[in-house]
């Protein structure tokens, strides 16, 4: 079995899921179930055998110890992680507390466990930690997409705190021997994201006739993976993957931010028309954010070179199965858009007007 970290999230969550579609191997789930953490997002494996789901937080030494030495995991897929920028410019400290403290006690309990281990079960453990693209810092329009030996450049308290844990990591690696794997991916979307994001908001805003928010002059660039295509990369690099090695997993597909918002509204023109007329005339352009970003990508050749690893959906599909997903899936976004979560919105927008969500 594997222990997966974060697995109510967006990200773990769907890697939870694609695991049982193709594979019977067992997982014991751990999440904190704060604001992103959703149960219901694990619905559909509540009564599956296979699945063992413990909330819990990933800085309780004592309680990650426990769920090692009982379950015996073969490796550790770690999600866990405050993942908002907007939020870590608000309030950095949770963002130091999770993404860094917790990867360490994560680390710190996985080589206590790691050592006490037979010499084959040693030799097969992997503790594969998923990080972010925006360690790299921001690329100008001309720039190589970023590689696995691009120099570290966070801009943001969220990025800051990413590169710390993947420094931890790294260092896990060189000083201990503990068998650890990196990945860094680019901008996630699909089914289950927190309406915080980008894309999601941008959908519900417009379903709901609100105005669709677009920081600054809407030009800022990211590559868009499909979360699916991520899952897929993550097994690739937990099975095939070299211990020390970072995998950087792009979906090869880089768009402006006014560009997927537009892409937004001509789906839902299509798939679920306004009688006010297209939901272009939604876009409302606010006051750029602190420190924003200008512009991501990813190389994935070595991914795809060496684990033999590629995207299987363009933007254009993916994006119609996330538009989708979201038309028939009305009450889970009833359920997470909760008085918390306009409580936020209220609170990070308030001098800009109305909200955006870009990570």
């Amino acid at each position: 079995m594997i222990l997966v970290t974060g697995s109510a999230g967006f990200i773990g969550a769907n890697f939870v899921l694609d695991w049982f579609a193709s594979c019977s191997e067992a997982i014991v789930s751990l999440d904190a179930l704060t604001y992103a953490g959703n149960r219901e997002n694990l619905a559909s494996v509540a009564g599956d055998s296979r699945h063992t789901f413990v909330q819990g937080d990933i800085c309780d030494a004592p309680l990650v110890q426990a769920l090692l030495e009982q379950h015996r995991p073969r490796a550790i897929v770690h999600f866990a992680a405050e993942s908002h920028v907007d939020r870590s410019i608000h309030g950095p400290a949770e963002f130091l507390r999770t993404n860094v403290q917790g990867t360490f006690t994560l680390l710190e309990s996985a080589r206590a466990y790691h050592a006490k281990l037979s010499a084959d079960e040693r030799s097969a453990f992997r503790f594969l930690h998923v990080s972010t693209d925006e360690v790299y810092g921001s690329l100008g329009p001309d720039d190589a997409p970023f590689e696995e030996t691009t120099p570290y450049a966070p801009n943001s308290p969220y990025s800051a705190s990413k590169a710390a844990s993947d420094h931890f990591v790294r260092a896990y690696f060189h000083t201990y021997g503990l068998p650890v794997i990196t990945t860094n991916c680019s901008n996630n979307y699909g089914p289950y994201q927190f309406p915080e994001k980008l894309i999601p908001l941008m959908i519900l805003n417009a379903l709901s006739g609100k105005p669709l928010p677009v920081y600054g002059d809407g030009l800022n660039v990211r590559d868009w993976l499909y979360v699916g295509d991520h899952c897929a990369g993550i097994r690739a690099a937990l099975e095939g993957g070299v211990p020390g090695e970072t995998y950087n997993i792009g979906g090869l597909n880089e768009k402006k931010n006014i560009e997927i918002v537009r892409e937004i509204c001509a789906l839902l023109d299509e798939l679920k028309p306004s009688p006010d007329g297209p939901y272009e005339r939604l876009i409302t352009y606010v006051k750029d954010r602190p420190g924003h970003d200008r512009r991501y990508a990813i190389n994935p050749a070595k991914i795809m070179r060496e684990l033999g690893w590629k995207p299987r959906e363009t933007f254009e599909t993916g994006i119609r199965k996330t538009v989708q997903w979201y038309l028939d899936h009305t009450a889970w976004a009833e359920n997470v858009t909760s008085g918390a979560y306009r409580n936020w919105i209220d609170t990070n927008y308030t001098e800009r007007g109305t909200g955006s969500g870009e990570r």
